[in-house]
């Protein structure tokens, strides 16, 4: 008697988990394959290969200039006196420093410029996400292909009360933080 309230009990458990795994529909998608063969790629990528000559150009030209004055200080400094080659040296330092601040706002400047060139596309697709996800019933919704090789959440139901649970365990009330999705 008591065996079989016991594998009766099982048996009701058994089902709310195949019922709970029912409700759940998972996808995977990879948002660099889809933006890769979305039209408006191939003018971003020209301009985005125009915007990197203009500043590979800018820093060519800067870099030669720096060159010659380092020439002309080494065909000179044989004739300087002590004192003007120390100033000159120090003027070539803040040259090279320029130089390679210069290189690092080029390189910030051009992952902006990618950046505000990708954005429109990026919504665009994560917008045909959502509702792919929600008018085929999808709860969750990742992306495969991601640089560090770990899947990233794009899409989940808004009731998915993950978080709430998680925030019930540990014991800690659920403050409505701005900016923040409970679920998420």
């Amino acid at each position: 008697m008591k065996a079989r309230i016991i594998l009766s009990a099982f048996a009701m458990l058994c089902v709310g988990f195949v019922a709970s795994a029912q409700e759940m529909k998972v996808g995977y998608t990879n948002v660099q394959y889809i933006m890769s063969l979305m039209p408006e790629m191939e003018q971003i990528d020209a301009d985005i290969q125009d915007y990197s000559n203009q500043l590979g150009q800018q820093m060519q030209t800067k870099s030669q200039d720096f060159q010659r004055q380092v020439q002309t200080f080494q065909q000179s400094a044989e004739t300087m006196t002590e004192d003007a080659m120390n100033q000159k040296r120090q003027e070539l330092a803040k040259l090279e420093q320029d130089l390679q601040k210069f290189r690092e706002d080029a390189q910030t400047s051009y992952q902006r410029k990618l950046q505000e060139l990708l954005e429109p596309v990026q919504e665009k697709v994560f917008n045909a996400i959502n509702s792919v996800a929600a008018e085929n019933n999808y709860t969750h919704v990742f992306s495969e292909g991601t640089e560090n090789g770990s899947p990233i959440l794009l899409y989940t139901k808004d009731d998915d009360p993950f978080t709430e649970l998680v925030l019930e365990k540990l014991g800690i009330e659920d403050t409505g933080a701005e900016g923040v999705t409970p679920g998420q």
